[in-house]
């Protein structure tokens, strides 16, 4: 970004944006979908419900068909969309039309304050030096292999993922990789599509690394449950209260699904970007140090202990109940404080006031059709498909429960992948409650996980499908290296529905094989035997000399094509051996 853009008074517009989207947060809670503050309360004329629901999905289809296609830039596809869903809502509602403080309601404040709080915190760390000196040290561990590097890059990214929020560490790994890519002569967006694909995996295995998964620890936790209606009247039932989900609950429930995701998810990378993920970079380690060291030392102590303070904050938040977006305003304004407190053009040129907009307006749009009750009419169809099958039974309840965990988590996945997975996943918490609440609260948990594995993996499907995916794409974009929504379609909807069919099998045999008390076992014995087959894996491709990066997406192939040959010859031997003996 040119800095003569910047002006004293942009800059002082940028340092007030921060001050205001602080405000907003503490003026209301959040809610996905609607920052919260005040309750909107709309009610759609009466008569003209079904209209309002079918003109509600034709603008959502116009907005991706605008995205998909790319004529205008997905940012003023946004706002478009929101702009025209605003005027259909004050078409279609009762109410006076929407001033713009009731419209900024409708703006999720949490997760545009945790975006543009790390934002600061990156584009200050960006001038250290930092990312550099990890992107040589990334490619001395991989000793030259590309392979070997985008493994090591995933998966440090799924790890960081699992403990952070995915968005997080996509704003803090994303320079690092870009910065690798032009150094080693690669191309970036491959590895940056890879990397954001197992940030989206590893995120969905605990409670803080993705942000559905933060709603629903949050929205269906015991207390949620108990406070909350029951949209039949009073309250809900002391057994749903009970399977209300706790901080450990999610690692005990997804991490072992996603494990089982995470080789599977290796193959079809290394398959799909086969050309670019093959080869070598042989480069001089010692001259690549001494270029890309770290500039500016005492910086960095101090920004990198401001960042790590943010960091177990984001750790603590379950227990001090801290909103993670003030943990990174609070952050990025002391690192602003600690660098030059007169000059802000510097710190804060790496925000992405684009993808901060893209938000808004999506926030905006997706609101506006949960008022226009057009994610009410998908689950309402929802519980009607599931309500289909089985009965009160002990052999219909079975048959229910695995139609009702496969249609969750596979209407989770597309729809997440085609509605960001925030909102929908807020819009879907009382349809799961409503759910559970008129056909048996022994589906209650059950989808729960449903829910919370489709909405994360159903964010790899398409490039908005998470907010991990949107910011990538907008640091990519800002660097010169623009992410197409189809470019990213064609590797990330794969691999979604490959970790969501896995999940599928895990989830069938836990919740319904092992519906009469054999959960744990099941579980401790799919972990055991991916772990084993894991190791077996490397080691069998160990002894054929692979590296273990190789070793871990070996599937044999050479060995087959060997034993096809030598299925091909040996009716050839076999004749010229009977020859030979006459």
């Amino acid at each position: 970004m040119n800095s003569n853009l910047f002006s004293n008074k942009s800059r002082s517009i940028s340092f007030g944006l921060l001050l205001f989207v602080g405000s907003m947060i503490y003026v209301g809670s959040s809610r996905a979908g609607g920052g919260g503050g005040i309750d909107l309360d709309l009610h759609i004329v009466e008569g003209l419900e079904t209209q309002a629901v079918w003109v509600g999905l034709a603008i959502l289809l116009g907005v991706y068909a605008l995205i998909i296609t790319e004529v205008i830039h997905r940012t003023l596809a946004a706002a478009v969309g929101g702009l025209v869903a605003m005027l259909a809502l004050n078409y279609y509602t009762e109410e006076a039309a929407l001033s713009l403080a009731q419209v900024t309601t409708m703006i999720d404040w949490e997760t545009i304050g945790l975006l543009l709080g790390m934002m600061v915190m990156v584009g200050i760390l960006s001038h250290t030096g930092v990312f550099e000196y990890f992107a040589v040290l990334a490619y001395k561990k991989s000793g030259g292999s590309i392979w070997t590097l985008v493994v090591i890059l995933c998966s440090v990214t799924a790890v960081l993922s699992a403990f952070l929020d995915n968005v997080t560490t996509m704003l803090l790994l994303t320079p690092v990789t870009i910065q690798l890519a032009k150094v080693l002569d690669l191309k970036p967006i491959p590895i940056l599509i890879s990397e954001v694909l197992f940030s989206n995996i590893g995120g969905a295995a605990t409670m803080i690394g993705d942000p559905p998964n933060i709603m629903i620890g949050s929205g269906l936790s015991e207390s949620a449950i108990r406070n909350a209606k029951s949209p039949n009247g009073g309250s809900f039932s002391d057994e749903m209260i009970a399977q209300g989900v706790t901080f450990n609950d999610f690692i005990i429930e997804m991490a072992p699904g996603i494990l089982m995701t995470i080789v599977p998810s290796f193959m079809f990378v290394k398959w799909f970007y086969r050309e670019e993920f093959s080869g070598t970079r042989v480069r001089d380690v010692a001259e690549l140090e001494a270029k890309y060291g770290i500039k500016d030392p005492a910086m960095l102590k101090v920004s990198g202990t401001i960042l790590v303070l943010v960091i177990i904050n984001f750790f603590l938040h379950p227990i001090t109940h801290i909103a993670v977006s003030w943990i990174a305003l609070v952050g990025a304004v002391l690192m602003l404080l600690a660098t030059d407190r007169h000059e802000l053009e510097e710190p804060l040129e790496k925000v992405e006031w684009a993808t901060l907009l893209f938000f808004a307006g999506l926030f905006v749009l997706v609101h506006s059709l949960q008022e226009l009750q057009v994610i009410a009419f998908i689950g309402e169809y929802v519980e009607k498909a599931i309500a289909y099958f089985g009965d009160d039974s002990p052999e219909g309840q079975t048959v229910r429960l695995a139609a009702a965990i496969l249609i969750v988590l596979w209407v989770s996945a597309i729809a997440s992948a085609f509605i960001d997975n925030i909102p929908y996943t807020a819009t879907m918490i009382p349809i799961v409650l409503q759910i559970s609440d008129n056909l048996g609260s022994y589906l209650l948990s059950p989808l729960i996980w449903a829910l919370a594995f489709g909405a994360c993996l159903g964010g790899n499907g398409t490039l908005i499908g998470a907010s991990a995916n949107v910011v990538t794409a907008g640091m990519a974009e800002e660097a010169g290296y623009p992410i197409s929504f189809n470019e990213f379609f064609k590797a990330g909807f794969p691999v979604m529905i490959i970790s969501t069919f896995i999940v599928s099998f895990y989830m069938l045999l836990v919740y319904v094989v092992g519906r009469d008390g054999s959960e744990s076992l099941i579980k401790l014995a799919l972990i055991f035997v991916t772990t084993v087959s894991i190791a077996l894996q490397v080691m069998r491709g160990r002894k054929k000399g692979k590296s273990l990066a190789d070793s871990l997406v070996d599937d044999d192939m050479d060995a087959l094509v060997s034993l096809v040959n030598d299925v091909k010859s040996l009716p050839g031997e076999i004749v010229g051996r009977l020859r030979q003996e006459e």
